[in-house]
């Protein structure tokens, strides 16, 4: 098989610096900002971004050195494989987030209810389309029963229920 390589099409800037403390969902950082800055050669993809409500962002998770393909998640005490949760320890280490935005200005994004570190490589974006995206969901498998388990990040910096 051959080699898939991708290059950064810009860098996500957000209030985390590290992984700890930061929000596990971007249903869980609600209202919390943050930035795209799209490189400069990649600006005239932005064209009429401004029309949508959310994006999609994908990204490299930079951080992550290692995986596991079975883990205890955040949100659970049971093992699970690595498929079934969202956790950033991948075999590929790509993750997805939908967020708000806010405003476009040049080249940059201005986005709400970020769940990023800081500096994260963004791969691709795409808009974020209800009628297309947002299937009736019939089965959150181990997730349902651990849904309300999800803590909100509040603006000084703490966690809630």
């Amino acid at each position: 098989m051959i080699d898939i390589i991708y290059k950064p099409i810009g860098i996500i800037h957000s209030k985390f610096k590290e992984q700890k403390g930061m929000p596990i969902q971007p249903s869980a950082a609600k209202d919390i900002e943050g930035t795209v800055e799209v490189f400069p050669k990649y600006e005239k993809g932005l064209k009429d971004i401004e029309g949508f409500s959310h994006i999609i962002l994908i990204y490299h998770f930079h951080l992550s050195k290692s995986y596991s393909l079975e883990v205890v998640p955040f949100m659970d005490n049971k093992l699970h494989g690595i498929f079934t949760t969202r956790a950033p320890s991948r075999p590929n280490t790509v993750g997805i987030s939908i967020v708000r935005l806010i405003k476009a200005k040049k080249n940059i994004l201005y986005i709400k209810d970020v769940d990023i570190v800081d500096g994260t490589p963004l791969l691709n974006i795409k808009p974020f389309v209800s009628e297309f995206d947002n299937p009736k969901v019939i089965n959150r498998g181990w997730l349902e029963k651990n849904i309300s388990k999800l803590p909100r990040f509040k603006d000084n910096g703490r966690f809630s229920k």
